[in-house]
């Protein structure tokens, strides 16, 4: 009977501890926008920028999967040569960063070609769901600008730093809401608590 009288403060003080951080949450996200912003800016540090931050996340996800290795009974090999493939193409990254652009940025223009086609076939050949036209207008957007962005290296790169630049602006303002959204349930657990 005690333990289900505990558990209510319990939650509340976790939700009160959890909510208590959510300005970090709001700090992360202004800063996710100031990257977006500067890597929109299309000036060089923002090709430098944008560099290192795919170096980054290569080294983050290879050393993930080195992590997981450890953890894994069967095929640990595999997670071995994936963690060490990640971490050398982040230092490649980082050391090459105008080759990488080059690279990583044919590669999304053929990424955005070929889900985009995926995404059309599936919206057309699928089952009708609600709102399944908005798969169709996915893929058709994302194949158009896959095609105009791999008819040239220029493209291309333009094409990785404006999704970049995009995708942090949008990250960003997701974690601002997130961290108000987190200060608001503190408040409300506050309240019932009194």
């Amino acid at each position: 009977m005690t333990s289900d009288l505990k558990t209510p403060d319990l939650l509340r003080e976790t939700v009160r501890d959890a909510s208590a951080t959510w300005w970090w949450l709001v700090a992360l996200g202004a800063l996710w926008v100031g990257f977006g912003m500067f890597v929109l800016s299309f000036k060089v540090g923002s090709l430098v920028a944008v560099a290192t931050f795919v170096g980054v996340a290569f080294v983050f996800g290879g050393i993930t999967q080195l992590a997981v290795a450890s953890r894994v009974p069967t095929l640990r090999w595999l997670s071995i040569v994936g963690g060490t493939l990640g971490v050398a193409a982040g230092v490649v990254t980082i050391v090459w960063p105008g080759v990488t652009l080059y690279a990583v940025s044919i590669l999304v223009a053929w990424y955005l070609i070929v889900f985009g086609t995926i995404h059309v076939i599936n919206a057309l050949a699928g089952a009708k769901l609600p709102w399944w036209w908005t798969g169709l207008l996915l893929g058709i957007s994302e194949l158009v600008l896959g095609v105009w962005a791999a008819r040239s290296w220029e493209r291309s790169l333009v094409t990785l730093v404006t999704l970049v630049g995009v995708w942090a602006i949008c990250r960003g303002v997701i974690e601002i809401f997130a961290g108000f959204t987190l200060r608001q349930v503190g408040e409300q657990a506050d309240r019932l608590a009194a």
